[in-house]
């Protein structure tokens, strides 16, 4: 059975898109919440965590600003990809991150566990 896909969306306190932008945009502000370690070459990015975990994925989109689109090497389902995504909300002028991602059948409490542990990181670590 395939994947899922998940959307989830995280409130931001008021700050720049930009700011928000260099945290999720760049390989050094997603090591300050997503791993310990992030290299760039080209559209092939390396996450690293502790010493010896790493995954390898493709920066399937982007647009600055705006939303960062990567796909797991390892993962054979290739309609699967993780994505981060600036949203500004006009009438409220609220910032909020919205969080795209799939999940095998029975694996989606686990996905979103890991992504509101993430986020609430960044959160802590960028003051937002």
């Amino acid at each position: 059975m395939g994947k899922e896909k998940i959307k989830m969306e995280y409130m931001l306190k008021a700050g720049s898109g930009s700011i928000i932008w260099n945290i999720i945009g760049t390989p050094s502000g997603l090591e300050t919440w997503f791993a310990d370690k992030v290299t760039a070459n080209g559209k092939a990015y390396t996450f690293r965590w502790g010493k010896t975990e790493s995954r390898e994925a493709e920066l399937v989109g982007c647009r600055v600003n705006n939303y960062i689109r990567f796909h797991w090497c390892d993962d054979e389902e290739k309609k699967s990809y993780f994505e981060l995504r600036i949203v500004y909300n006009e009438l409220t002028e609220d910032l909020m991150l919205e969080v795209t991602d799939w999940a095998a059948p029975g694996e989606e409490d686990d996905v979103r566990d890991l992504w509101d542990s993430d986020i609430e990181k960044l959160k802590r670590v960028s003051g937002l």
